[in-house]
């Protein structure tokens, strides 16, 4: 693994802040950029209000803080509210938002009459607060980056998960699966990668498909090593049809890759008792031990974002963290 190096542009000036949402991955991206993070409490209270005390001195730094909006997703995305503004008040000199997963996603278009654009209302509310710049990753839509007038680094989990597969030796008969329609931009972007064919759950409808036999495959899956690929597994209802209906298409063996773990409702119990072998994901978003499942195997993004942290700081171009040659 390649030595992450932060050059001083003066001492002390580069501020790395972790709020309570992804301690352990905040933590891991620390020790890639070789500094500490820095001291600050962050409290609730017994009706649910936030404090937070910064404990050094920011001024003139610039700021890094690493937050997912994930579950609690209104608590936490406060908690972020609240460290913003009190960076602001310190007089820090830049304010990064580093949002390792970015709740509210899925609400980016009005899909039905008077329905709220939440997505671009979280851009608001982060713009408002006082951040100059936001580094996140696998936004569920890429347009997102258009609801923020600050400059936003999307960063990709695509490199670390292909390299996980190639690492494996699943490079041959294997087959990459969009289990939707809406997945097929990404499933192409793994299959490039891997220099493999792709495939598509022909699901059509929104529930839950009893038999699997009724479900279409769009693509040759007979006797190939499948991976259904997605931004992230919520509930698991779809990937989970999707494995069963891979299986019954002739598939040999199936995976599971998606960089976000929600892993809300019965999504554990889902994943254990699907077909598949094993189900990747990364630790964009903390995932409890009672959430933690013998088919579940976490990548770590700490070094691409240590990267993008570095690069930003020293004001250099991101590009080198999308080169497929880093593969």
């Amino acid at each position: 693994m390649e030595a992450i190096m932060v050059e001083k542009k003066e001492q002390g000036k580069l501020k790395l802040f972790a709020l309570n949402s992804n301690r352990e991955l905040a933590e891991k991206i620390a020790d890639e950029l070789g500094v500490g993070l820095c001291a600050a409490s962050v409290k609730h209270f017994s009706d649910g209000e936030i404090q937070i005390s910064i404990n050094e001195s920011v001024r003139g730094a610039d700021v890094f803080i690493i937050q997912s909006i994930s579950d609690p997703v209104n608590e936490n995305f406060m908690e972020l509210m609240v460290m913003i503004d009190a960076l602001r008040r310190s007089s820090a000199g830049t304010i990064n938002v580093v949002l390792p997963y970015y709740g509210y996603a899925r609400a980016d278009r009005k899909s039905r009459p008077r329905e709220p654009i939440t997505a671009k209302l979280i851009a608001n509310f982060i713009q408002l607060a006082g951040a100059d710049r936001v580094v996140t990753m696998d936004l569920h839509a890429g347009q997102l980056q258009g609801f923020f007038n600050i400059p936003v680094d999307h960063l990709l989990a695509i490199f670390v998960q292909a390299r996980y597969f190639i690492n494996k030796g699943i490079t041959s008969d294997v087959v990459i699966v969009a289990p939707d329609h809406n997945g097929v931009k990404a499933a192409r972007n793994l299959a490039t990668l891997l220099k493999a064919p792709i495939a598509i759950v022909d699901k059509r409808e929104t529930k839950r498909v009893v038999d699997a036999k009724k479900m279409t495959i769009i693509g040759d899956v007979v006797d190939r090593r499948c991976i259904v690929f997605d931004d992230m597994i919520d509930t698991g209802g779809k990937v989970a049809d999707a494995a069963a209906a891979l299986k019954a298409a002739g598939a040999r063996e199936v995976y599971a890759c998606a960089t976000h773990p929600i892993f809300s409702g019965n999504a554990v119990k889902e994943l254990q008792d699907s077909a598949y072998t094993e189900v990747v994901v990364t630790d964009t978003i903390e995932i409890p031990q009672e959430k933690r499942f013998p088919k579940l195997k976490i990548l770590s993004v700490s070094q691409t974002f240590a990267k993008a942290i570095s690069l930003i700081y020293n004001n250099r171009s991101v590009d080198a963290l999308f080169n497929k040659n880093r593969l």
